[in-house]
């Protein structure tokens, strides 16, 4: 019969061999899921034998991991600035660069505790909700185009207690929006289409509408720079693509912001820029 260890170094060289990266975390984290162990509790079980009513569903995440579906979607959940938000098809599978953006974002505070603050193409809700969760005071409004995204972000604010901290609003762009806010932070689409295709297989899982951005990755903030100006009283932060900053700057400064500035990723892009307006 098989061992815990036996499953984990078998499985390894399999998404090896499928090309994944951290082949042993992947295995671990799924055979925890399916253990409904916490992953690290696995190596004080290393010698537990697995069973056919383990490894039969465990047999089925492997085979679908290695396809390049993305683990979050098999384990229904993906971590995001010490919280688990609940993770699906219905929006982007949240990343280190977005986390780091609510970290940069947090540091810098804000002037006024019941400031309003705008989240623009929500998705999942992890932007909003980790603001509105480090501000209790503040007043966090959510939108996105998709309605089914919203419904994932509202399902994530009722787990994490935050239901009535967050404003929902299906809205494209800020075509449905009303009102002043001190704060505007948006994720937006800013892949190039053509380049969609050669991304890796996980973010194919991704809702397409979330990674398209036009031609040449801009097209989104195209639009959205000068509605933005209409309701901004303050900061405007914006995740964007590694070699977007020096137009989105001139679309920004074109559009009387000011305080333009970009700001690095963990990997020292240029992932992030921030201005102001009025």
């Amino acid at each position: 019969m098989k061992t815990v260890i036996d499953v984990i170094q078998a499985t390894t060289a399999y998404f090896q061999k499928s090309g994944l990266e951290s082949p042993r975390l992947n295995i671990e984290h799924l055979l925890a899921h399916v253990l409904q162990r916490k992953r690290m509790d696995l190596y004080l079980e290393f010698d537990r034998p697995l069973g056919e009513p383990e490894l039969e569903p465990l047999r089925g995440l492997v085979k679908r991991r290695a396809a390049g579906e993305p683990l979050q979607h098999l384990l229904g959940t993906a971590e995001f600035h010490g919280r688990t938000f609940l993770c699906d098809k219905r929006a982007l599978v949240p990343r280190p660069e977005t986390e780091r953006l609510c970290e940069l974002l947090i540091e810098s505070g804000i002037e006024n505790p019941a400031a309003e603050i705008l989240d623009v193409g929500a998705g999942s809700g992890v932007i909003a909700l980790t603001l509105a969760a480090a501000w209790p005071e503040a007043r966090v409004t959510a939108v996105d185009v998709s309605p089914e995204a919203l419904a994932l972000a509202r399902e994530n604010a009722t787990r994490l207690g935050l239901a009535g901290r967050v404003q929902f609003l299906t809205s494209d762009l800020l075509s449905g929006v009303t009102g002043a806010f001190e704060l505007i932070v948006a994720n937006l689409p800013y892949i190039a289409s053509h380049e969609i295709s050669t991304l890796a297989r996980e973010v194919q899982h991704d809702p397409f509408s979330a990674l398209d951005g036009g031609p040449d990755g801009l097209e989104v903030f195209r639009r959205f720079v000068p509605q933005a100006a209409r309701h901004l009283r303050g900061r405007l932060a914006l995740e964007i693509g590694h070699d977007q900053a020096e137009p989105l700057a001139a679309l920004l400064a074109a559009h009387n912001f000011q305080d333009i500035r970009p700001q690095t990723d963990y990997q020292g892009k240029d992932r992030f820029i921030f201005a102001t307006y009025g």
